[in-house]
């Protein structure tokens, strides 16, 4: 007999939220990514807000698309290797020459500096 888990329920409302947050970042509407991905907006709009499941091929075009880490809300127990915010703003770092990039390490440095105690 056939003894796989038929009852396995995912929620994929944390990775939804992870794809709405990375399409906002981009200053993409839910419109413009319906067009991209050929699926109704109402579609995204249930993945994104209500956790719906996409068909798997939509899953890997969106992960895809916004360079979204799934290990971080698949294994839960770990500690995802990059975050999905590490990876976007890594992304976004290498368009920048170095005299914008200076300006993002100063403000590191500085945030860096707050969280120490004081002495």
């Amino acid at each position: 007999m056939d003894e796989r888990n038929n009852n396995f329920d995912f929620d994929f409302k944390p990775i939804g939220q992870a794809i709405k947050k990375a399409r906002l970042a981009k200053g993409m509407t839910r419109d413009d990514l319906a067009r991209i991905v050929d699926y109704d907006p109402r579609h995204l709009q249930a993945i994104e807000n209500e956790g719906q499941h996409p068909s798997l091929e939509l899953f890997i075009q969106l992960i895809t698309m916004f360079d979204i880490s799934v290990d971080e809300y698949i294994h839960t127990g770990k500690k995802a290797e990059k975050s999905s915010v590490r990876r976007r703003l890594e992304s976004q770092l290498d368009n920048l020459n170095d005299k914008e990039l200076s300006v993002i390490e100063a403000t590191a440095n500085s945030l860096c500096k707050a969280k120490e105690p004081e002495e």
